[in-house]
């Protein structure tokens, strides 16, 4: 199924109560936003989990739905509240109580990039802001809320993977000296977004793949996380973050040579995560 907002791929046959969602691999940038922004074609993409979506395609092949942005971050960010606008960016807004995520310009219409550089001249209309509000978060959650609680209903859980990738450069800034860099981390808020047999499920696939897995530092979870995971009612999510320098060339935004091995060894993680909550599955009829 594709729209303007998302891709949703299906399985078969739904065989698990977990869904995977990439949020920030979009990559269909408008053309009237790439004419209004001060970056290039390349800088603009510094934001974009790039190839995410391609990492984690094997999900139908074991029974799980994948759905995956089109837009990029940089033109709307998934994973903030729709009421997350910076009045900095955008007309006509009044400043609310202080946001960290606002604050920095990475709100629901983002105002900078990667490395805090600028996406635009100037403010945009109100109205330009909510028409993407409108056209692509909307769309998007309403399709990634009908997914969880239809895994809800079938297996009495929904286990949601929130895909994301993070720049090397973010994990080195948040390493101890002298302590290995995690490839992979893991977040739950903290346990209050999953269960924490859920959460040791997902780091042992990843662990058992050969990655360095850490939980919540330096990424804990954000919306998505916050919104969806309700582990006391059998709604659980675990954000994934990837270093990018395992599978591209963040520079180029281009994929390593070694890629296609990397996505088969993340197939291999998807697979195991899959068997989540499968033997819950209810037998068919004969």
């Amino acid at each position: 199924m594709h729209s303007e907002a998302f891709t949703l791929y299906h399985p078969a046959r739904r065989e698990t109560p977990v869904v995977f969602s990439s949020p920030h691999s979009g990559r269909a940038y408008p053309p009237a936003f790439l004419a209004g922004s001060v970056l290039d074609s390349r800088l603009i993409r510094s934001s974009e989990d790039a190839f995410v979506d391609d990492l984690f395609r094997s999900a139908t092949d074991h029974g799980a739905p994948l759905i995956a942005a089109n837009a990029p971050r940089a033109f709307i960010d998934l994973n903030r509240a729709a009421d997350e606008l910076d009045a900095a960016v955008v007309e006509d807004v009044l400043r609310s109580p202080h946001n960290p995520r606002v604050a920095s310009g990475l709100g629901v219409i983002p105002r900078v990039v990667s490395g805090g550089r600028a996406i635009y001249r100037g403010k945009m209309p109100l109205a330009e802001a909510e028409g993407r509000i409108r056209d692509h978060w909307h769309p998007y959650h309403a399709a990634l809320r009908r997914l969880t609680e239809d895994s809800h209903a079938q297996f009495g859980q929904s286990v949601l993977i929130d895909c994301h990738s993070m720049p090397h450069e973010a994990i080195e800034a948040h390493s101890r000296p002298g302590l290995p860099r995690p490839d992979v981390v893991l977040g739950d808020r903290f346990g209050a977004a999953a269960a924490r047999n859920v959460m040791d499920q997902v780091e042992a696939a990843f662990r058992r793949a050969g990655l360095r897995v850490s939980r919540n530092a330096p990424f804990a979870g954000a919306y998505i996380a916050q919104t969806y995971g309700r582990p006391s009612r059998g709604f659980h999510v675990v954000q994934v973050e990837i270093d990018r320098a395992l599978y591209m060339d963040e520079t180029r935004i281009e994929p390593l040579p070694g890629f296609d091995a990397f996505r088969d060894l993340i197939a291999g993680v998807v697979a195991e995560i899959a068997m989540i909550g499968r033997l819950q599955m209810p037998l068919a009829a004969e």
